[in-house]
């Protein structure tokens, strides 16, 4: 096996060891570190003691002064104790800076044998995980012959239960403090905007699985000493449920935290949004409301979605939007538009049915575009207009609002890129005092099937439906309507004009 990283060499491994009160065990970690792993990786250790009230610092100090260590050894300390998640951010910090390719996570007290280190490190060296993890729950009772604490082996298995069914997770441990991290992996997480309490740990598991990044498992044997354990473990476990709890809640676009936004940094022209055409949603209730043959223009066309199945079925379709599709094969005709600064173009062909879906809400002037609509050449008197948008109104918005919550996010009602908020109310309102006439209006479910899966989200599509039926103000998630714009004063004056002319001529004396 060719252990060389392509263009770099070696890869660089940074041990770093956490200490806090470790004064009697931490020379003990350091001599254990195997002289095997050199075979994988150029090594480097960094020990942060974090403002000790024992001699760990002086310890680590008087143990390198004495030509003990084997490996370059950096030995810092903490002026003010940054607390367990709060040390392992500045090690971290450290190794992205001097840019390590892997860093290992070993604890001061030895609870972690760092003879196993060569096994957790071996799957990052190979490129076949991003974040190795030494488990002490792989083996059924391993554990509790390793010494641990029967009840801290119960309270370990519920919440790693819990976890795992709050994050569609599979980890048979959340709670073990030996890891090693591949630090492009960790470059691409906000880590730092973790606790530094305990449940660190738990954060940053929850920010790989949200960044996709791929999580290992590995055994390890479980030792338990004389340390000291320095975690409240009603708190501990209250903090993991909760941190879990918040990330599975931002899913459903309810919550909203910076540092679980790990899908990336969206660029011009991405488009962050989904298909929505394999259930309720306002682009299957536009699709299945177009005729055969028609000409639909998509204001807002996105990465083509809705385009893409107007099309299979044979419809031709125009797609307006500040960036072009990646793929233009999702619309015939293409018309680069700002919607908030340009006017809508000029498009010399029959129009039967314009689209705006979930675009209004993100226009700064609404009122604009919607008199540039009326007033659109393209128009004609049959020509359907559907128009969809967020339910500010919706049931859990308001509940949010009244603890006092009100929290924007990467999708879902209070997406970070809205505009504008309205409820059923006034998205009807808009379009009414710009001269519209409302055909129909109808509720739309929230996006069960994203969220729950297909199963149980049957189930609360039925019953979201009945809601909507007794109160679609309060349980639409949005709300799509047809609107049809009445004849502007231009329009009607032409008319009037041509209809008098018409009778003018019909009122002229015959000529004998």
């Amino acid at each position: 096996m060719d252990d060389a990283i392509p263009g770099r060499g070696r890869p660089r491994l940074l041990i770093f060891v956490v200490a806090y009160n470790a004064e009697k065990t931490i020379t003990n970690v350091l001599d254990r570190i195997p002289d095997s792993i050199q075979t994988l990786c150029d090594v480097e250790v960094l020990v942060i003691d974090d403002a000790s009230k024992d001699r760990t610092f002086d310890a680590t100090l008087d143990h390198r002064a004495a030509e003990k260590v084997r490996f370059p050894t950096h030995i810092l300390r903490n002026p003010v104790n940054q607390g367990y998640g709060g040390n392992q951010k500045i090690g971290y910090h450290f190794a992205i800076e001097n840019e390590f390719d892997f860093v290992a996570l070993v604890h001061g007290d030895g609870q972690y044998a760092p003879e196993r280190l060569p096994d957790l490190v071996r799957p990052l060296v190979d490129g076949t995980a991003d974040a190795v993890f030494g488990s002490r729950m792989m083996s059924q009772f391993g554990a509790i012959k390793g010494g641990m604490p029967l009840y801290k082996f119960v309270g370990n298995r519920i919440l790693t239960f819990v976890q795992n069914r709050l994050l569609g997770a599979s980890l048979s441990e959340f709670h073990t403090g030996y890891r090693v991290y591949s630090t492009k992996g960790l470059a691409r997480i906000p880590f730092e905007l973790n606790t530094n309490d305990f449940h660190f740990d738990t954060e940053i598991i929850i920010q790989h699985f949200r960044a996709g990044l791929r999580i290992r498992e590995l055994p390890i044997p479980t030792y338990y000493g004389d340390e000291i354990s320095h975690v409240n473990g009603m708190k501990y476990a209250w903090d993991v449920v909760v941190a879990s709890l918040k990330s599975r809640i931002q899913d459903f676009g309810l919550y909203y935290d910076r540092k679980f936004d790990c899908e990336g940094v969206q660029g011009p022209g991405h488009d962050q949004y989904i298909d929505k055409g394999t259930f309720d949603s306002t682009h299957t209730m536009a699709i299945d409301s177009i005729a055969p043959g028609w000409c639909v223009v998509d204001v807002g066309c996105a990465s083509g979605y809705v385009g893409r199945a107007l099309r299979k079925r044979g419809h031709r379709v125009i797609g307006l939007d500040l960036y072009q599709p990646a793929s233009l094969d999702v619309v015939d005709t293409f018309y680069r538009v700002d919607l908030d600064a340009d006017a809508l173009p000029v498009i010399n062909e029959t129009v039967d049915a314009v689209l705006l879906l979930d675009v209004i809400e993100h226009v700064k002037c609404p009122e604009k575009l919607v008199d540039q609509l009326r007033a659109w050449s393209c128009l004609t008197p049959d020509t359907k207009i559907i128009a969809s948008t967020g339910n500010i109104g919706f049931i859990t918005m308001r509940l949010q609002l009244l603890f006092g919550q009100f929290n924007y996010g990467r999708r879902g009602l209070l997406d970070l890129t809205h505009t504008r908020l309205f409820t059923v109310g006034t998205f009807k309102a808009l379009f009414r005092q710009a001269g519209f006439d409302i055909i129909s209006v109808r509720g739309v479910p929230p996006p069960f099937p994203l969220v729950f899966g297909q199963s149980l989200a049957g189930v609360l599509l039925r019953v979201n439906r009945l809601l909507i039926a007794i109160s679609l103000r309060l349980f639409a998630f949005q709300v799509i309507l047809e609107v049809k714009p009445r004849p502007t004063l231009d329009h009607l004056l032409r008319d009037a004009n041509e209809h008098s002319d018409a009778l003018k001529v019909e009122a002229r004396p015959t000529r004998r």
